[in-house]
């Protein structure tokens, strides 16, 4: 397929010719004189190849590999229709051997206690997904962590759910994604205080070091919540980065200093909010607020 690339394009060399594409060479050639400009060019489409038996299939090779499916994705598939590549049906002796083959191929993917296990993980790691919203690196690194534990032998005697649950915690808490304990503890269905537990023995064996949470990300999720509006945010945000410089946010619930933040902004800026509405969006106490409240309000002479 040749096509002209651009008419106002013209030839360095001859300075007359129109630029023309070759899309079977991937060359990029001067129309009147032949001049050859690029050899090479890279596809920007998308990959239209595909192997089947049933027309042109506008698909890509698969899915991409991914640490969160038991066998990483790299699974064997035996095509379902008893043909061979250039779509002869087969006899009749090859094809029982192949169904022997699917037979077997099928039953070797979980024969492993391991992959059963992992099977059982992934699954509740991708409700788990869907129920919290997170993204698709914070699934990733949830799962290269219940891989490193389950090497060291960490699940024997444990359960599972937990510690997957105790997993993705890790890595909301490494990537810095505002997850709390109570929130994977009502998503997962565990006690919080079993969570707790297994994500110190995470921490323990595997020498995990885990960034402190920045209260600053927290706010966002407050704000949405309790539907305050930017102004507020912002005011917010800056009270917390004042805290922060006077070291007064040291030792501190993020949650709860982010919504006495939310709460101290709501005040100053005249919008109409309790401390009940604030404390219900942050998932904390009235208590929690008021204590966080004053600290802040004697620190920054408020």
């Amino acid at each position: 397929m040749v096509k002209t690339t651009n008419p106002k394009e013209r030839c360095p060399r001859c300075g007359q010719g129109s630029i023309v594409t070759d899309g079977s060479t991937g060359e990029n050639f001067c129309g009147k004189c032949g001049f050859v400009i690029t050899d090479k060019i890279s596809e920007a489409g998308a990959e239209w190849r595909s192997f089947s038996n049933e027309g042109e299939s506008k698909s890509r090779v698969g899915v991409p590999t991914s640490l969160a499916m038991h066998d990483m994705g790299l699974a064997t598939i035996i095509n379902p229709q008893n043909r061979d590549a250039t779509g002869k049906p087969l006899s009749a002796s090859m094809k029982s051997t192949i169904e022997r083959l699917r037979t077997w191929d099928s039953r070797s993917q979980v024969h492993e206690p391991i992959d059963r296990n992992f099977r059982q993980a992934f699954s509740e790691l991708d409700r788990l997904k869907d129920k919290l919203a997170v993204g698709d690196a914070v699934i990733e690194k949830a799962a290269y962590i219940y891989r490193k534990a389950l090497e060291k032998g960490l699940v024997r005697g444990r359960s599972i759910s937990a510690l997957i649950a105790s997993a993705l915690y890790a890595a909301c808490r490494d990537t810095e994604t505002p997850r709390t304990l109570k929130d994977i503890g009502g998503a997962s269905n565990i006690k919080r205080k079993d969570i707790a537990r297994c994500y110190r023995l995470l921490l323990r064996e595997l020498n995990l070091k885990m960034p402190v949470v920045d209260p600053v990300k927290c706010i966002s999720r407050i704000a949405s919540k309790a539907n305050l509006s930017e102004k507020t945010k912002r005011k917010a945000t800056k009270i917390l980065q004042t805290a922060e410089e006077k070291k007064v946010s040291s030792g501190k619930d993020p949650m709860g200093l982010a919504a006495a933040a939310l709460y101290v902004a709501c005040v100053t800026n005249g919008e109409n909010k309790t401390q009940r509405d604030v404390a219900e969006a942050a998932g904390v106490t009235e208590v929690t607020i008021r204590n966080r409240y004053k600290g802040l309000k004697v620190a920054l002479d408020l």
